[in-house]
């Protein structure tokens, strides 16, 4: 028998959702079968697939799963013997020594890997746990700044163990969390800046709907090619994802199925001899919005390899020292629990670095 308690991380959520999130290595038809044969009991209750669960409901599995530590199976299966033809009860369950709550194991194995399993590269990768640039910290989430060059999560061409999710995790292992740390968005590799990660689960889901509903404003800092005419303006361009051998890119005013809404605004900061700082907010978050839609209207953004002025990037590169894109998220602004957040991430030196070798030509911006 397996005994899981239902935190927080784990409320509202169906059961057989659950079964699938906290037992990943199990296949589907493991869930289904223990479900179908009521093997899966509920504070004492046969469970249903798509009933709710609440925090503090008490899930009992009469079925030893593969992915369940050898401890805890000696564990359940003396307690099954023992108890095997009586309903496991929420009360029960709180006597249970080993028991854990919700997906978390115990926090000595929480987030390792069998190192077996792992390959060498993962075996050799060097954790950035204790690099994190930590903008905020509370306990429903984390405010991190992402360096440009590191992926916000893991993929194809990121080594394993170095992304920013990765590195989260292991920070969340070293805090003691029984919750790994998970992003509500993300920002491209190149692009520096905060990203938003949730440390419980109802706390991702609170913030992944105010993300979809648009209810979390994030703005950014671009240096473009050349002077804009208007020193505010809006974007508003539809953009269709294209995807090649080199990569994904997003063509602009497309009309087809594929196309999707996407708005950008945005206000010149200052205006400089041949570019322009900007300071844009998204309404909209596409892929690599900002970008196709400011090299879309002629002014690209320094330093980007994919919609960007070629020429111009290997002089920027050469006379400046812009080795990057220039792109960094700088402020987000959201309502938590009722009070109005709002926080700021400065440039980077190495963007900053740039925008002091440029000569002004007209007043700042604010």
């Amino acid at each position: 028998m397996i005994t899981r308690v239902i935190d927080r991380n784990f409320a509202n959520m169906r059961l057989d959702r659950f079964l699938r999130k906290a037992f990943p290595d199990e296949s589907l038809s493991v869930f289904f079968a223990v479900i179908r044969k009521k093997k899966v009991r509920v504070n004492g209750v046969v469970g249903k697939a798509n009933q709710m669960l609440q925090e503090g409901d008490t899930v009992c599995i009469y079925e030893n799963f593969k992915s369940v530590s050898e401890d805890e199976r000696t564990l359940a299966s003396s307690l099954q013997t023992r108890d095997e033809n009586t309903a496991c009860h929420p009360e029960q369950a709180k006597h249970v020594e080993g028991s854990n709550a919700g997906f978390a194991k115990a926090k000595s194995t929480w987030g390792k890997t069998d190192e077996r399993r792992k390959t060498r590269d993962e075996r050799n990768a060097s954790w950035g746990a204790k690099e994190l640039d930590i903008v905020i910290q509370t306990e429903d989430y984390v405010v991190v700044n992402k360096p440009s060059g590191l992926a916000s999560q893991p993929g194809s061409g990121t080594r394993p163990g170095e992304s920013l999710v990765e590195y989260l995790w292991e920070w969340g292992r070293r805090e003691g969390l029984d919750f790994k740390p998970t992003i509500a968005h993300r920002l491209d590799q190149e692009t520096s800046g905060m990203i938003i990660a949730a440390l419980h689960g109802d706390t991702l889901r609170d913030f992944t709907r105010m993300i979809r509903e648009h209810e979390v404003d994030k703005f950014y800092y671009a240096l473009v090619k050349g002077n804009l005419k208007k020193d505010k303006g809006t974007i508003d361009e539809t953009l269709t994802r294209t995807d090649a051998a080199k990569g994904s890119k997003m063509k602009v005013g497309e009309t087809g199925k594929d196309a999707q809404k996407a708005i950008t605004h945005y206000r010149v900061k200052q205006h400089y001899e041949g570019y322009d700082l900007v300071k844009i907010k998204l309404e909209t978050g596409r892929m690599h919005q900002i970008r196709a839609h400011f090299a879309s209207i002629g002014h690209p953004l320094l330093g980007d390899t994919r919609y960007g002025d070629f020429a111009l990037n290997r002089e920027v590169k050469k006379q400046l020292g812009l080795h990057r894109l220039f792109l960094h998220s700088c402020r987000l602004e959201f309502v938590w629990h009722g009070d109005k957040i709002v926080l700021d991430c400065p440039l980077p030196k190495e963007l900053q670095s740039v925008v002091d070798q440029l000569k002004p030509i007209r007043h700042e911006y604010r």
